[in-house]
């Protein structure tokens, strides 16, 4: 017993031996492989099935009220989620996590890709949400390790490598999706996650390292605090997706279910998110709201616009995904020219400001809009996605608690997909009967506004641009 302990113990040695950085002590890069591959996981999927809803709509005679459903299961389930393993992954490390997640992955897409009815195929789009939330808070985590061990405290190049690829396979993710539905129908978008999940699978079992729980990972869940928030979101969504007097009981759900979260949070030993700790972090609940009213923006643009160019352009889903590859373009660009600057202010304000701009020219389109217009369209509004989500990420890292960064990114992520579903009730709300071009002009007006509450809530927020600085307000937590 005591030669076969020995031997494990060597193994695990030359294991870690392995795995450790081979650059004279920088960051780990055997890492960013499994952390960039897991992390885009989410946003690719919550991509592609933007030119994806028309094709299912016709194979299930669902309407877009309906279709807009196969959005709204993956973020409620992403927006509990995220968090919900984001704690796990503080507590017992972000190896196990990262691989049930992606294992997870790759079931959804199977069920996705065979499902026989509408019912079956929203529920994949759940379990979906559920795999994808394991990967980013993961590599926030390895993040936030790696700067300590390696004594840098603000990594912008590995921040930047995770924003980038993020942003551009969420924008670049409708391209991807027409084509693969073009050469296999929809069903393909589905599929495409088993490869996905393997590769994920591969790289996360040979190259992220086994960390021991700590101390306090043996703390209970707060069940009771994610019940309450799954309620208070599940009852706001089905009543802003279809509002009416018939109805009154959801929200009044949804506010008794608020306050329940709000007064089991407070008094909670482990809360699910502790209320009194983001009361005493301003700077990262600002952070959290810029989140949320950056994505409803970018989200009801990119599912309405897409919409929009198939109905009310008359568009194949291949051809709509074209004309948005230039949007993932200059996300890129501006991405990669921006990431490594501290200016994350700048970035904020910029940002608020473009989208301003990309929603008001969304006003001039039509049916008869030249095709240059609708490609020009994209490209600004490619921009402040590029800017707003690379600012608010560095941000969070600077603003949240060391020890519980990955939580922290989780919730993060909750408020983006808070504004991912609120863009999705947009869109049922303002295509009720098909994506018109009506209908469109009412949607930018709502997301004009939007941005221009994004922009007023960054521009007087001045310690925005001391981020990260020696003895600014944020810096302990990059220490």
């Amino acid at each position: 017993m005591t030669g076969r302990s020995t031997v494990l113990a060597r193994l695990r040695s030359r294991r870690q031996e392995y795995r450790k950085p081979t650059d004279g002590g920088g960051f780990n890069r055997r890492l960013l492989a499994p952390m960039v591959l897991g992390s885009v996981l989410n946003p690719i999927n919550s991509s592609m099935i933007a030119v994806a809803l028309v094709p299912v709509g016709t194979a299930f005679g669902a309407p877009p009220a309906e279709t807009a459903w196969l959005v709204t299961a993956l973020y409620l389930a992403t927006a509990v989620g995220q968090p919900v393993i984001g704690r796990l992954v503080d507590g017992y490390g972000p190896r196990r996590l990262y691989l049930v997640g992606t294992a997870l992955v790759g079931l959804a897409g199977l069920v996705g890709a065979l499902a026989p009815s509408f019912g079956l195929l929203i529920a994949a789009r759940v379990l979906l949400g559920i795999g994808t939330s394991a990967a980013y808070p993961a590599a926030m985590h390895l993040t936030r390790s790696e700067a300590e061990r390696t004594g840098r405290s603000s990594p912008t190049g590995v921040l930047t490598v995770l924003a980038v690829a993020n942003q551009t396979i969420a924008v670049v993710g409708p391209t991807l999706g027409g084509l693969l539905i073009g050469l296999g129908g929809w069903r393909t978008i589905f599929a495409v996650n088993v490869p996905l999940a393997l590769a994920c699978l591969a790289l996360g079992a040979l190259r992220l390292p086994l960390a021991p729980p700590r101390r306090d990972s043996g703390e209970r869940l707060d069940h009771a605090g994610i019940a309450l928030f799954a309620v208070l979101l599940l009852a706001s969504m089905l009543f802003v997706m279809k509002p009416g007097s018939a109805r009154w009981y959801l929200p009044v759900l949804a506010l008794l279910a608020g306050l329940g979260f709000a007064v089991r949070e407070l008094r909670a030993r482990s809360p699910f998110i502790d209320l009194r700790a983001l009361a005493r972090n301003r700077p990262l609940v600002a952070t959290y709201l810029r989140q949320g009213l950056g994505y409803t923006a970018a989200y009801a643009f990119l599912y309405g616009y897409t919409q929009w160019l198939e109905e009310g352009r008359g568009l194949s889903a291949a051809s709509a995904g074209l004309v948005l590859l230039p949007l993932s373009l200059s996300a890129l660009t501006v991405s990669s020219l921006t990431g490594r600057s501290p200016a994350v202010h700048g970035k904020l304000v910029v940002g608020a400001a473009l989208q301003m701009a990309a929603c008001a020219a969304l006003l001039l389109t039509g049916p008869a809009s030249p095709l240059i217009l609708l490609v020009a369209v994209g490209v600004l509004a490619g921009i402040p996605q590029g800017l707003i989500g690379l600012g608010n990420q560095t941000a969070l890292y600077h603003q949240a608690d060391p020890a519980a960064i990955a939580s922290s990114a989780g919730l993060l992520r909750t408020f983006m997909y808070l504004g991912a579903m609120a863009a999705s009730a947009a869109n049922a709300a303002f295509f009720p009967h098909g994506a018109t071009t009506g209908g469109l002009h009412h949607l930018a007006q709502f997301m004009l506004c939007g941005a221009t509450l994004l922009l007023l809530l960054t521009l007087p927020d001045r310690s925005l641009a001391r981020m990260g600085t020696t003895g600014g307000p944020n810096s302990s937590a990059t220490k």
